[in-house]
Parts: structure tokens; sequence; C-alpha cells
């Protein structure tokens, strides 16, 4: 199992967290599809679930929270970058044109975070590690796979996470339309356009979970209510589908080798 047991180096996508409504149907849905272990948390962290893959940290569920006369945000899967000084990295996300929704805090002894959005919309979080690095597993079935950046500018996209996380956005020779993410010559995550999407879909961050067989998550999450936004098909780094659960979270699920 590719457990993680160095720092993410910043700009590398590190953790992601579901914000729902239903937080216990949440827990219980990806139990079911993945095998994670999770329980709602403590009150003074707002009850939230640090999920596990056979005892490694995976992913965060929480219950979804607004302020006082505020609408609750949209149910979503949310994608971290690595940082090692958040506030540094607001100042650099606000210079670059980005609008910060969540500024930083501090969680606990574990790390300090931001919530943020690129020019084009797209929302991400920043994690600063404490006592705690983000995802503990990946790259394995039921764990984070990939992270792909969808926009409706990859131009101002680029420029963006270029000057404010020194992300590396480079055309990917095989998939034309396709750039690759990368943080000190390595790749880290996917960039694409919005071509494939239902028209009006803000640009957005898509969570990739791994899967033996992607055809059968999909039947179970089917029967548990969720919704198939795009059918398994096969591409060029393996079998994938576009789901949504029943809460309205999308996520993919994919079969193969991280690219």
């Amino acid at each position: 199992m590719p457990e993680v047991t160095a720092p993410f180096q910043p700009g590398t996508p590190c953790w992601v967290d579901l914000m729902t409504t239903d937080q216990q149907a949440a827990l219980d849905l990806y139990r079911d599809l993945f095998g994670w272990q999770g329980e709602v948390g403590p009150p003074e962290f707002g009850g939230y679930s640090v999920c596990h893959l056979n005892g490694r940290a995976v992913a965060g569920i929480a219950q979804t929270m607004a302020p006082e006369g505020m609408p609750l945000p949209p149910v979503a899967w949310t994608t971290y970058l690595a940082s090692d000084d958040a506030d540094a990295t607001l100042r650099a996300v606000t210079a670059a044109g980005g609008t910060v929704m969540m500024p930083v805090m501090d969680v606990g002894t574990t790390g300090r975070m931001l919530v943020a959005a690129d020019p084009t919309g797209a929302v991400f979080g920043v994690w600063q590690p404490v006592e705690f690095s983000g995802a503990q597993v990946v790259n394995e079935p039921g764990a984070l796979n990939w992270n792909e950046l969808r926009t409706t500018d990859v131009d101002a996209a680029s420029a963006f996470y270029r000057a404010a996380m020194g992300i590396d956005v480079e055309p990917m020779e095989a998939a034309p339309g396709y750039y690759t993410l990368q943080v000190g010559g390595r790749v880290v995550g996917g960039l694409t356009t919005l071509e494939d999407v239902p028209p009006g879909t803000p640009s957005n961050w898509l969570t990739y979970f791994a899967a033996d067989d992607v055809d059968s998550v999909v039947d179970v999450l089917v029967k548990a209510g969720g919704s198939v936004l795009k059918p398994p098909f096969d591409s060029l780094p393996g079998r994938i589908a576009v789901v949504q659960d029943p809460q309205g979270a999308v996520f993919a699920l994919i079969r193969g080798e991280p690219m």
C-alpha cells in the first residue's frame, strides 16, 4: 500500500474532504463504497470526521455549516494544496487575483488552513501541516488517486496557480487539450476545460478515488441513491466514471495508475 510518510511538497494536493448535509449518511455511504472507517468527531471541531482506510487517514467528512444569516455552502469535495506557510500563501493568493473565502485558521494542533477561489471560480483549500500532514495513503483502491482542475480559462488558471502556489502547468502530449500540474518537475494533478460537462458548470476541482472495479462501485452508488454523470469508459490512464453521491457531491472513480 503506497503509504505517505513524508510531508507533501508545497503546491501538491495533500487532502480532500467532503462537506455534506447528512454527515452520518455520508459516512455510511463511503464505508460501503470504499471500506472507510469513520465516525462523527468531537464537537469542538464541528464533528469533523477523519476517515481511515486500513488504519491510515484517507479523507475527511463533515457536516455543512454556515455563518448566521448565510446560506449553506454547496455539498462538495474540496481539494487541499499543501503549504509551508498559510499566511504567506493567503497573501500570494490575493496578489494573484484569487478570492479568500475562509481566512487562515488554526485547526487545533493538527495544522492551519484557508479556503479560497481562483480567478476562474474554482474553490480549493490550503493546508499547512503541524501534527497532521494530510492523506496517509494514496493511489490504492479506496484512496485518493488524482486531483483535476476543470476550468473555464486555462491561461488564467495556469497563471494563478503558478504565482500563488508554485504549480507549473504543462501540456500533455498524449492527450491534446489536457495539461499536467507539476511541482518541482513531478506531476501532481491535471487541468482541463469544461467542454465535456453540462453547460453552466462552474470551474471546479474534481477528486478521483481509485477502485479495483469501477463498474461495481458505480452499481453500489446507484443502489444507494447516487447518480451517474459520466458512465464508466476506458481512457488513456484507465477506466473512469464521474458520479454524484445522494447528497449531491460529485467525484470520479478510476481504475489505473495515476498519470
